[in-house]
């Protein structure tokens, strides 16, 4: 909608560019006619004034601490709902009735076995392989093993497609896991929950009958549903990216993967933790925060900020209340946990950081979580990955069906030498 317009002036000519409004959030000044009509680019590094696309599943609001999906406030849903729940949500664009989560919950059940030959597959991997490593390539293979749900024009193929990604994202990851520490790979059990069958095929051994905690259940599908979708990140926009050319879903979100695996991206609740476990204790709190504060020392608070939050990010309070009632079940007391509490509520109180709007983020809690659940530090960006599918794929959905998608094609402002003739070598 470009009730508005806003006015351009170049080398003395005006020209009038449309403004488009969406539901919510700031309005946008449609470039992309600008090329033509100016002979001009727009630059952007990071695209971070730049809206990429048009999108009706995650909105963002950095500065008031807002995120919602499909309209739906991130922490009502992690508070009331279920993973499967906001799967469906994502991927339909409504709360499903009683009949259709039932439904949607029986199909992806059924689709969490992965092709008997892909367990050959694994074997090709050191047994040291980073779990996202074994991931891109599993991920990126299943399209040579499923290749009938591999027609992008047909809404049948990218329905099956899609439902397989999420069915056999948390198969992948667990296989990962169990590859890297040398134990027997465990095949899924349609009787339990998607979380629950998933930490049953990370812990579980043949040997033993294993039962799933509750509060761990419930506190790992808060994770997933916390890191289902977040807007038009680094890893979705690759997903976005990669899917415009027309490849197939299987490997846009091995594409997705690749882009998480960078520390910057998926591995923020890994620095956290190890942040946190090397201050140790909460008397040397005071003396990270003076480190953190001069701009000499190379030490930053980890877990604290967002590209996108300039408010507290609301995925962080169900975080904090999580890791209480994980830690309660299991009767764990570290002083991770301690420092974590600590370490929050003296940086909150503390000028410096209020100034600059650094408050803790997902990661800052989530790593702690993982780890008194007993995932390595390894896995925790798999586990992302994981949550991550539902949002990539959902996205690559609205992507696909939009009548308006076009290649990605970002144009650049060229600083190299300009045009000059080729010498003989021996006239260099």
């Amino acid at each position: 909608m470009a009730d508005k317009q806003a006015k351009l002036t170049v080398a003395g000519s005006e020209h009038e560019l449309p403004v488009l409004q969406g539901s919510c959030g700031p309005d946008v000044v449609d470039i992309r006619k600008l090329y033509g009509k100016t002979g001009m680019f727009t630059y952007d590094p990071g695209y971070k004034a730049t809206a990429s696309c048009e999108s009706a599943l995650t909105y963002i609001d950095g500065e008031e601490g807002v995120l919602l999906h499909r309209g739906y406030p991130i922490g009502q849903l992690a508070e009331n709902s279920s993973f499967m729940e906001v799967a469906y949500l994502l991927l339909n664009g409504e709360l499903p009735k009683s009949d259709e989560l039932d439904t949607f919950t029986h199909t992806i059940t059924r689709h969490t076995m992965l092709h008997e030959q892909l367990i050959q597959f694994y074997r090709g991997f050191r047994r040291d392989a980073h779990p996202m490593a074994i991931m891109c390539g599993v991920v990126g293979a299943l399209s040579a093993f499923y290749h009938d749900s591999t027609d992008i024009s047909d809404p049948e193929h990218r329905k099956i497609s899609s439902h397989r990604l999420i069915a056999k994202m948390p198969t992948i990851a667990a296989m990962a896991f169990k590859y890297s520490v040398g134990q027997p790979f465990l095949y899924p059990d349609n009787s339990l929950s998607y979380t629950a069958n998933f930490l049953r095929m990370t812990f579980g051994v043949p040997a033993e009958s294993y039962e799933v905690h509750p509060a761990v259940e419930r506190a790992l599908d808060r994770i997933f549903i916390l890191h289902a979708d977040h807007e038009q990140n680094a890893s979705t926009s690759t997903v976005r990216l990669a899917g415009s050319s027309g490849a197939n879903p299987f490997a846009c979100i091995a594409a997705g993967i690749a882009c998480l695996w960078g520390p910057a991206h998926g591995g923020a609740n890994e620095a956290a933790l190890n942040m946190l476990r090397e201050i140790g204790t909460p008397d040397r709190i005071p003396h990270y925060i003076e480190r953190a504060k001069d701009k000499n020392d190379p030490f930053r608070l980890m877990g604290f900020g967002h590209r996108v939050y300039k408010n507290y990010d609301p995925r962080a309070a169900v975080m904090q209340k999580t890791v209480r009632e994980v830690f309660d079940a299991l009767n764990v007391t570290d002083p991770v946990f301690e420092v974590a509490l600590q370490l929050e509520e003296m940086a909150l109180q503390d000028d410096y950081f209020a100034e600059k709007k650094l408050f803790p983020n997902v990661d800052f809690y989530s790593g702690v979580i993982l780890s008194a659940i007993g995932f390595p530090t390894t896995m925790f960006t798999a586990l992302f990955a994981l949550a991550r599918t539902v949002g990539w794929v959902a996205q690559w959905n609205e992507m696909i069906s939009d009548p308006g998608q076009v290649i990605g094609r970002p144009r650049q402002l060229y600083v190299g030498p300009t045009e000059r003739d080729y010498l003989p070598l021996d006239k260099r």
